[in-house]
């Protein structure tokens, strides 16, 4: 009889033990299967969504008020359009989309709006509401949540983000939020005077709930002619990936624009960071707990073989086993144990991730290939570490002490 003959058997013949030690080590694997696909695909989630929020950085003037992250810019001291080319040549990671502007109180009429001068293939980038209006921004490289297959096997699209590129805005066209335009009594395709140019309403924009809703949007070339600031602009609006701000992406952009005052919008970093931050903490107690259960479960398993087993290895060492072989059968059983238990633990991990994800996180799970390998490695290195000790001792069996016992 072989050795691998003898382990096979010796396996069958502890069914109890051996069903005890794999619904162990395949339930713990389950678990932190389970617990990554869904932490995968809901990190992506909540990155897409956060950045159909739109730009959630802004570059300022250094002696600007930040007190109202969403009125900043207006009436803003200014500083050189240049500055966007140094973050450009810069080459910093996670950022998705830049968009200069020029801002300035204005009176149309009798009443007092804010005009803006963009550059429309940035700013509508930038703003994805204002898609809803047929408004379409440029593509987007969508840092935080990539829509082709990454490490993890995953994708994630979102139709708001595959974006195709306008370049212009008409010198004579305008863009106005949807208050301004009530308050003007203006319509879109209507023509309004502004600073005594005449232009056309491209698009009366959705509600966003922000100042631009009260704003009138020119080209940027246009508002920096009417408020005689060439090449000035009074802030920088940018899409960064909030993985790489939390990873010092401000700090970054401050060395390249030390000139300015950089802010962004806590609240809605800190959602990401926290949420990703908690389900990672997660993951790591359950994997902390699975490895101490399921290599004392293994090596309890290994060990109450070794002790009823003492005869038999006794016998094997007389007819001429050594040490070496002893380990072997040892080892050998927690492999299969480790090995049977990763497979299991992923499938059905897998199946509770596309089970349950729908309803914890909102979003469908998929199936994550990478896993596989993560959770055989792991299966296996916990088992052969709970089977370390009990081995030692099964090799320290000497024939003779078993032929004295009674």
């Amino acid at each position: 009889m072989t050795l691998t003959e003898l382990v096979k058997k010796e396996l069958w013949h502890r069914k109890s033990q051996l069903i005890s030690g794999l619904l162990t080590m395949t339930i713990g694997i389950a678990v932190i299967v389970a617990i990554r696909s869904i932490s995968v695909v809901s990190e992506k989630a909540v990155a897409v969504k956060l950045d159909n929020l739109g730009a959630n950085i802004l570059v300022l003037p250094m002696n600007a008020n930040i007190d109202d992250y969403y009125a900043a810019d207006i009436d803003a001291p200014t500083f050189s359009e240049s500055f966007v080319n140094r973050v450009t040549s810069s080459t910093l990671p996670g950022i998705d989309n830049m968009s200069p502007k020029l801002s300035r109180r204005i009176k149309i009429g009798s009443e007092s709006v804010v005009l803006t001068g963009i550059l429309p293939k940035s700013e509508i980038a930038s703003k994805p509401l204002w898609q809803k209006t047929g408004l379409i921004g440029k593509q987007l490289k969508v840092s935080c949540a990539p829509d082709k297959p990454g490490n993890n096997g995953t994708t994630l699209k979102d139709a708001k983000l595959q974006r195709k590129s306008i370049d212009t805005l008409s010198n004579d066209h305008c863009l106005v939020g949807v208050s301004a335009a009530k308050r003007l009594g203006k319509k879109a395709n209507e023509i309004v005077v502004i600073e005594g140019k005449q232009l056309l309403i491209s698009k009366i924009l959705p509600e966003t709930g922000t100042v631009d809703d009260d704003r009138v949007f020119v080209n940027l070339h246009i508002a920096q002619q009417m408020f005689e600031a060439p090449n000035q602009i009074s802030s920088i609006e940018i899409m960064g990936c909030c993985n790489e701000i939390s990873d010092g992406l401000l700090n970054k952009l401050k060395k390249v624009l030390p000139e300015t005052r950089i802010t962004t919008i806590g609240q809605i970093v800190a959602t990401q960071i926290e949420t990703n931050k908690m389900i990672r903490q997660l993951m790591f107690v359950f994997l902390a707990i699975i490895v101490v259960v399921g290599s004392f479960s293994i090596g309890n398993f290994i060990w109450a073989n070794v002790n009823e087993r003492k005869k038999e290895i006794g016998i094997l060492r007389l007819i001429g086993y050594n040490k070496r072989h002893v380990y072997f059968i040892m080892m050998a059983k927690a492999l299969f144990l480790g090995f049977t238990g990763g497979v299991a633990g992923y499938i059905l991990g897998t199946i509770a991730a596309l089970t349950i994800s729908p309803r914890v996180a909102g979003v469908p799970a998929q199936v994550v290939p990478s896993l596989f390998f993560i959770s055989l490695g792991l299966s296996v290195a916990i088992a052969l570490i709970g089977a370390i000790i009990p081995t030692y001792f099964a090799g320290k069996i000497e024939p003779f002490v078993n032929l004295q016992e009674e």
